[in-house]
């Protein structure tokens, strides 16, 4: 045989198997060196930022330049927290603002528990045109609450809910939130700055969403932070933490933010209905909000801004069972993907700018490829190593980059928390969320790629569904 012979099938399977291995090492390397950047633009835009200001100085500095704003709550089936929650939104620190409760349909006693405990009474609202929704049913108010309008319509979903509160709002600006969040009472004063800083320019931001799993709450208000005893929901804040903490600090410094949660939002209303509000048929309309906006500004060749802000913070409840939480995190990447799709050509295009550079393919890296990558990784890698087709560095390459690189970049991400906000005063929790930092890397995060592939079938096959989100309740004081 001479050196033009064929190689042997051993050779071919080896050489396969190494391509293999290299388009997965190689994928978790790009997504490893993007968050260490992420993490680098986090730092310089957390520690250049002006020092955190008490509520009551920030009061004296914006109370008299704060714009309107319209504080829009979804709420379907929400009769056990409607009440407080309402109660804690009228609470809110801030000069001129409106809370708009709106009926998604609800099939409890939601609408009832309002009107009762409020002295609500039917009255009549102007109901712009501006987005479309279903049917809206009524409106409620009360002479001794002018701050508060609550909105009975028929059932659309969420994103239908708040397109009906867009349409029935008066300010320039409004808030979008979870009805069955806590927003702490400064929020909106810490949120609204780039619109004041740069009104001419801010077209949306977006605040920190933190677990309130294990916080005591009194009277809708945080009273003491607390970590959960759940496993699942100390994962979670982790999680919350890289994703708010860094990825979307960092993504803002960048101005390539492609996402602003839904549980806290605060968007210019012109924008908003210009580009037909908030989406129906998909899970991901709060992202692909976000987009269209992107895409609105770009294709206008207008300057503008899409800034995240990480102090003011919005609390939520997280799943604390394994069902739950894979319905969300399934839900949640069959979002990522269908945004991804409908506005594919933004992807690497030079009309976007960063946005369709930096941001999209961010979302190629993590959400399109990551899961599919990944899980090929945990399954092929050490199999090919196991039978011989793979050498032992190729097998130590992928543990690095899985499991090392992973921990370094959630271990960084608490210690710029540490320095920075200091939501967890005590050593003890930080010794604990720095425990689960490593102990999520062997096991969960293998298992949330399995709910991501989930998503993935489920985008495929063009299912809809939110599924079952069943809460708990905050825990009371």
């Amino acid at each position: 045989m001479n050196s033009f012979d064929i190689a042997s099938p051993r050779d071919w399977m080896v050489a396969s198997a190494e391509t293999i291995a290299s388009v997965v090492i190689v994928t978790g390397l790009l997504q490893t060196v993007f968050y260490f950047v992420l993490l680098l633009y986090a730092g310089a835009a957390l520690g250049t930022r002006p020092p955190v200001l008490r509520s009551a100085s920030l009061w004296r500095r914006y109370s008299e330049q704060a714009p309107a704003i319209s504080v829009l709550a979804p709420a379907y089936n929400e009769e056990l927290s409607i009440v407080e929650s309402t109660r804690s939104l009228l609470a809110l620190q801030y000069p001129d603002f409106e809370v708009i409760v709106i009926n998604d349909g609800s099939k409890d006693g939601t609408l009832a528990r309002l009107i009762a405990e409020f002295d609500l009474m039917p009255v009549d609202r102007y109901v712009d045109a501006g987005v479309s929704h279903a049917p809206i049913r009524g409106f409620y108010a009360s002479p001794k609450l002018p701050r508060l309008l609550v909105l009975d319509k028929e059932n659309g979903g969420k994103s239908d809910a708040l397109n009906a509160g867009i349409n029935c709002c008066r300010t320039a600006l409004f808030c979008a939130i979870d009805a069955d969040s806590i927003l702490e009472s400064d929020a909106l004063l810490r949120v609204v700055r780039p619109f004041i800083d740069q009104p001419d320019l801010t077209i949306a931001a977006g605040g920190t969403i933190r677990i309130a799993n294990g916080c005591k709450v009194d009277s809708g208000r945080i009273t003491d932070i607390r970590l959960p005893r759940n496993f699942l929901a100390l994962v979670q804040i982790v999680e919350y933490l890289r994703a708010f903490l860094m990825a979307r600090v960092g993504l803002s410094k960048m101005q390539a933010l492609t996402v602003i949660s839904g549980a806290f939002g605060l968007f210019r209303r012109r924008h908003v209905v210009e580009v037909g509000g908030y989406s129906h048929g998909t899970v991901g309309e709060d992202m692909e909000l976000v987009i269209k906006l992107h895409r609105l500004m770009r294709e206008r060749g207008q300057d503008y801004r899409i800034d995240f802000i990480a102090e003011p913070v919005c609390w939520t409840e997280c799943p604390e069972s394994l069902s739950i939480l894979g319905r969300q995190r399934a839900r949640w990447q069959r979002g990522s993907l269908e945004c991804f799709a409908k506005h594919k050509r933004m992807l690497f295009n030079p009309r976007y700018g960063r946005i369709g550079i930096i941001g999209f393919g961010h979302i190629l890296l993590v959400d399109v490829l990551g899961p599919l990558l990944e899980v090929l990784g945990y399954i092929l890698v050490p199999l090919l190593w196991g039978i011989g087709l793979l050498a032992l560095p190729w097998l130590l390459a992928f543990l690095a980059v899985t499991f090392t690189l992973g921990i370094f970049l959630s271990i960084a991400t608490l210690v710029l928390e540490e320095i920075q906000l200091r939501r967890f005063p005590k050593a003890r929790e930080l010794a604990i969320l720095a425990g689960i930092a490593i102990i999520e890397n062997f096991g969960y995060r293998q298992l949330s790629n399995v709910w991501r592939l989930q998503g993935w079938w489920q985008f495929v096959r063009k299912q809809q569904s939110w599924g079952n989100m069943t809460r708990k309740g905050f825990s009371t004081s």
